[in-house]
């Protein structure tokens, strides 16, 4: 199925959760935020979200510097 990850259409696995995505991606759930559909998931609701055809995802992750 195709979704929006940071506005670019890409296809995943169907019945794929968003702490799927995260782990198939290689990023830390420590330094990411993630929002679904307009909405910021908590952290600890990412396993019990499906993603469905055309969800918007967008996956903002935090850098340091000085």
């Amino acid at each position: 199925m195709v979704i929006k990850i940071n506005g670019r259409a890409e296809s995943v696995e169907k019945s794929s959760t968003i702490i799927e995505l995260v782990s198939k991606r290689g990023l830390s759930a420590e330094k990411i935020v993630i929002e679904h559909n307009l909405r910021i998931v908590p952290t600890e609701e990412w396993s019990g979200i499906a993603l469905k055809e055309n969800d918007n995802i967008e996956i903002v992750s935090f850098v340091g510097g000085g």
